[in-house]
């Protein structure tokens, strides 16, 4: 940019540059008056907010030098001009450039939001001026970025483009490069441990050779760092306070491909706990808080266990409303015993209360819906773990994608504190749903639904539903009202019916049609328990193929006229249930207990009797951070009441499939029939054990989840021999569940490892849609 012809004005014009001291004779003067020229972009203020110049001062050439140099160092300006005219000071400047776009092209493993956002901190982002003396230390920036990833090899240059209106666009072409690879490790200074023993703890390390996906040797600053903690931590809870990391030196070779880390350590001796006390305010009986203390007298000293037990006790507190409790584990150590002495003391703070509890993001669902899921009470002392089980619950309902809870104090009480719930509510609470799916089990299955789980914002559930498949067709409608009574008591009414081919399922050859109509209660035992009471009044009309099994039509002789093998019940289903899972969905922690019965009278002259119980328990236990332990174990049992001559068949237990048994056909374990068709028992017993994996499918994380398992089960006929676990079939194999808008998809591919010669096996199973 050139300055304005009036810059060149007479030779009597004074011209002062910073830094140059003027030839000409200069004549001190006061400004009555100061100009701006050549702004675009800066206001007029801005130039006077750094302008250390005012009117009525007497400018002198040292206060114009300093002038100017106040306008350079504000990087606004490429040059900067004073000139006198009379007793005006004119300040001509002539702006830098402004950033319009910077642009970033080959940069894969580092997102260009994370890049930006870097450059922004130094200083250069787009709408700032640009200073050509930056791109240096861009670039320096964004190479110091990749290689804390490791990759020295990276290249990064430059590329400015002139526009219009005195801007520039900024392009900037990253070469990232390959990451330097680890080929050594070596721990010096380590004579209690061994090294592969300390290595087998690390992220870093050499790629095991069974792993092509790995990046374990991929060399990361972070990442060694966070190793070293690791390493500290190792001996730390194995009593060695006196561990250090002496040095650590980080080898390149100079291809820059290659890189051997060498770790020294200094490992001291092992210290054991010595006396334990309490110190400072306890507030609570000193028992209570000696009892969550999880160390002992006499134990190898753990880091992990004291922090654990200063956190127990600091949480106990926070559940009687000392929120802002502080418990500091404070060590006594005797260097010559080898003994640490602690002393938890304990400052807990004023009690604080709960002034206002408030709920945000609701905007479908009633404000009543959430606070009824409340545990935390208004102008009560505050409970840190009835904060977190309100937000537990407030989840559970599945009306929201996410549920945060802040808990800030209030300006000028420092005694109180608001409790605000932030909810964002799923995109559609309710759905018309028309799906396909395949089981194999029930083939394929077409679906329609009405569902409601959110009725009128109310948090009712309303549901119609039609399913057909080869197997079965349902028509089934119900509502329930999770708080039918304040105190939670909930209502279920539902009415159903269903056609039945048991022969397309692959049991004995008969058909069912059944309708019935009936209404449960659901009564909470406790924050995880709740006990369930059902009544229904249901009539089955079952018609027996042309070439029924001996046992079907003995069952219809016995118990019914064979042309009129139709049966009515009134049917009680009591049950117990405790759920303490974190989640519905993909639960990562917790169990699941029921207890349940059906309890079926004879309804009318053609009514038959039977009971079923059932006892299932389902427990999730992370074991670190990626790895989980799925364990669940079942057991059935049913008969015939009163003159009701067996457990009838369409109420028979099945084993076998996705559903329970996976690498055995759908419904085929256990007793078979005269035409040696499956033919369910009175009697099943069921055992899983799964452990569940990280998802490897990145963005589908939250929608997926990889497993491998052990099954084990079969169903059994007691009146013809007990049960008998020697009997079990068991499989063992890989399993994948994917959420997908159509319905839950589930694949197994397991190996049978019992299989008999009757048995009919399947190697790959799946089933797609409403049957998870």
């Amino acid at each position: 940019m050139a300055f304005p012809k009036s810059i060149r004005r007479s030779a009597a014009a004074l011209v002062l540059f910073a830094s140059i001291q003027s030839a000409w004779s200069f004549e001190p003067f006061v400004v009555e008056e100061i100009q701006v020229e050549g702004l675009q972009r800066i206001s007029v203020g801005t130039v006077f907010n750094y302008l250390p110049v005012e009117q009525g001062e007497r400018l002198t050439e040292d206060r114009s030098s300093d002038a100017i140099r106040a306008l350079f160092r504000t990087g606004f300006f490429e040059n900067v001009v004073l000139e006198r005219e009379g007793d005006t000071l004119i300040v001509f400047v002539e702006e830098r450039p402004a950033i319009a776009s910077i642009d970033l092209e080959g940069n894969d493993d580092i997102p260009s939001e994370q890049l930006l956002e870097s450059l922004q901190q130094i200083g250069f982002a787009e709408g700032r001026v640009f200073n050509p003396s930056m791109l240096d230390r861009v670039e320096q920036e964004l190479k110091r970025q990749y290689l804390n990833l490791g990759k020295y090899s990276a290249r990064v240059e430059s590329e400015v483009t002139p526009l219009e209106r005195n801007r520039v666009a900024v392009n900037i072409l990253v070469g990232e490069g390959e990451a330097a690879k680890i080929k050594r490790i070596n721990i010096v200074g380590n004579s209690l441990f061994d090294e592969d023993e300390l290595l087998d703890e690390f992220e870093l390390g050499t790629k095991p050779f069974f792993s092509w996906f790995s990046d374990r040797d991929q060399y990361s600053k972070q990442r060694l760092g966070a190793d070293l903690e690791t390493l500290r931590s190792w001996y730390l809870n194995r009593g060695y306070i006196n561990f250090s990391v002496d040095s650590t030196q980080v080898s390149i070779t100079p291809d820059k491909q290659d890189v051997y880390i060498t770790i020294n350590i200094s490992e001291g001796e092992q210290f054991r706990i010595g006396e334990l006390a309490l110190g400072g305010d306890t507030v609570l009986p000193e028992q209570q808080m000696q009892e969550l203390i999880e160390v002992g007298e006499g134990e190898v000293f753990s880091r992990t266990r004291v922090n654990q037990s200063a956190r127990g006790i600091s949480e106990r507190l926070g559940d009687e409303g000392y929120a802002f409790a502080n418990v500091n584990p404070i060590p006594d150590i005797d260097e010559e015993q080898k003994t640490v002495d602690l002393t938890f003391f304990v400052d807990p703070g004023k009690r604080v209360y709960v002034r206002r509890i408030n709920i945000s993001g609701n905007v479908k669902t009633r404000d009543e819906v959430l606070r009824r899921e409340l545990r935390q009470m208004e102008s009560a002392p505050i409970s840190t773990q009835s904060v977190e089980r309100s937000r537990e619950r407030m989840d559970r309902l599945g009306f929201f994608e996410q549920v945060e809870v802040e808990t800030p104090v209030v300006p000028g009480s420092p005694d109180l504190v608001d409790v605000n719930y932030k909810v964002v509510e799923r995109p559609n609470f309710g759905s018309l749903n028309l799906g396909i799916g395949y089981g194999e089990s029930d083939g394929l299955l077409l679906s329609g639904s009405i569902n409601q789980d959110n009725f009128l914002g109310t948090g009712d559930r309303v549901a119609i539903e039609v399913n057909t498949s080869d197997v079965n067709t349902v028509y089934s409608i119900s509502h329930t009202n999770p708080y039918f009574t304040d105190d939670g008591i909930s209502r279920t009414l539902r009415a159903s019916y269903r056609e039945t081919d048991a022969e397309e399922a692959d049991i004995s050859e008969y058909t069912t049609d059944s309708y019935g109509a009936g209404v449960s209660f659901g009564v909470p035992l406790s924050e995880f328990s709740f006990y369930r009471l059902g009544l229904d009044y249901r009539v089955t009309d079952m018609q027996l193929g042309t070439d029924a099994s001996d046992e079907i039509i003995g069952f219809c002789e016995d118990n019914a006229e064979i042309d009129d093998c139709r049966f009515s019940t009134v049917t009680l289903s009591p049950s117990w249930n405790r759920d303490t899972r974190n989640k519905t969905v993909f639960p990562d922690r917790g169990g699941v207990s029921t207890l349940s019965g059906e309890l079926a009278v004879a309804a009318g002259d053609n009514g038959i009797g039977f009971f079923k119980a059932r006892a299932k328990h389902e427990q999730y236990i992370p074991l670190n951070d990626w790895l989980i332990f799925k364990g669940e174990a079942e057991i059935g049992y049913g008969d015939g009441l009163g003159d009701t001559t067996e457990l009838p068949p369409f109420e028979s237990f099945y084993a076998g499939g996705s559903r329970t048994v996976r690498g055995y056909r759908a419904n085929s374990l256990g007793p078979r029939d005269s035409n040696d068709d499956p033919l369910g028992g009175n009697a099943r017993v069921l055992g899983n054990a799964e452990l569940i994996f990280p998802s490897p499918f990145g963005e589908q994380a939250d929608s997926t989840r990889l497993s491998a398992f052990v099954d084990a089960g079969n169903v059994y006929d007691t009146a013809d021999s007990d049960i008998d676990f020697g009997e079990l079939r068991y499989s063992a194999g890989l399993s994948l569940v994917w959420l997908t808008p159509m319905g839950p998809m589930s694949f197994s591919l397991s190996q049978p490892m019992n299989e008999q010669a009757d048995d009919e096996t399947e190697v790959f199973q799946f089933t797609l849609g409403t049957l998870f």
